[in-house]
């Protein structure tokens, strides 16, 4: 009998995600055997953070559980998720629309409306907007803006840990690493200690990509899954890391929040800070 492989519920509100969460673990409780992860992305106001959001629920083929009450936010989710295929569930819309229905009000339609618009939050949705324009190395200048740069192989949570970091206020640009691909130069110019380089177990990352290739269709083995490939990858990422001089975290059998922890003590921030969501 094939594994199950693991599912990614991604969970994303105009507030805090706890109403997606809650609906969710609810629905995942009656599935024991089923392995989840949940990435929670809190406080999505802006077409341009959920459009980055999206395009990683695609690579992921995540399963998305939705608050928006804003309702295009809530109207691009439901288009995304027909056009790629993605199964979602839209947790606040169908409960305000009965309201609506029986009162014949409209709803008010006002994120985070028990949040108070503090300059923290402002700090958080700017560094989530600086997160998706500079994500897997869209725009080398973004390593010079950034405030932590993340180096990594393919499948090593780079982008997710970037959007995490984003909701703590922390500016993140990421960029991924392959013998087969030029270093830009701006990374030579960014302190070591700003520097987070991640690598994982060849054989974790293996059941990874396999898992990736088969959630797209394609058979698991090929040259992206190759065990000799991602060793060679990995001998090349640590090359890199030692030349830099940078932290180098192994991701292997790590969630993302424990990740988030080792780094925000790296850079002498408090680990309590970080959100931690119970899988």
């Amino acid at each position: 009998m094939a594994e199950t492989p693991e599912i990614e519920i991604f969970l994303i509100s105009d507030s805090s995600g706890e109403t997606a969460l809650t609906v969710a673990q609810t629905a995942v409780a009656q599935f024991p055997d089923l392995k989840v992860k949940y990435q929670r992305f809190p406080f999505i106001q802006t077409a341009s953070i959920l459009s980055g959001i999206l395009n990683l629920a695609a690579k992921n083929n995540a399963v998305l559980y939705y608050t928006l009450v804003t309702h295009p936010l809530s109207e691009q989710v439901a288009d995304f998720a027909a056009k790629h295929n993605l199964q979602s569930f839209d947790c606040i819309q169908p409960a305000m629309a009965v309201l609506a229905n029986r009162s014949g009000v409209k709803p008010a339609s006002i994120p985070s409306m028990n949040h108070n618009l503090t300059d923290t939050y402002f700090d958080r949705i700017s560094a989530m907007e600086f997160a998706v324009a500079y994500d897997d190395g869209k725009d080398p200048a973004g390593l010079l803006k950034a405030d932590l740069v993340i180096l990594g192989v393919s499948r090593t949570s780079k982008t997710p840990l970037s959007l995490f970091l984003a909701n703590r206020g922390i500016k993140v640009a990421n960029l991924p690493l392959s013998p087969k691909s030029q270093l830009p130069d701006e990374i030579w110019q960014v302190n070591p200690k700003n520097i987070i380089g991640l690598t994982n177990s060849p054989k974790v990352l293996r059941r990874i990509r396999q898992q990736r290739m088969i959630s797209y269709g394609l058979p698991a083995e090929s040259a992206y899954s190759d065990t000799e490939k991602i060793k060679q990858e990995l001998e090349y990422a640590d090359e890199i890391y030692k030349k830099i001089g940078c932290l180098k975290i192994n991701v292997a059998n790590k969630s993302i929040e424990e990740t988030a922890t080792l780094i925000l003590e790296s850079l002498n921030l408090e680990p309590a800070e970080v959100d931690t969501i119970r899988d």
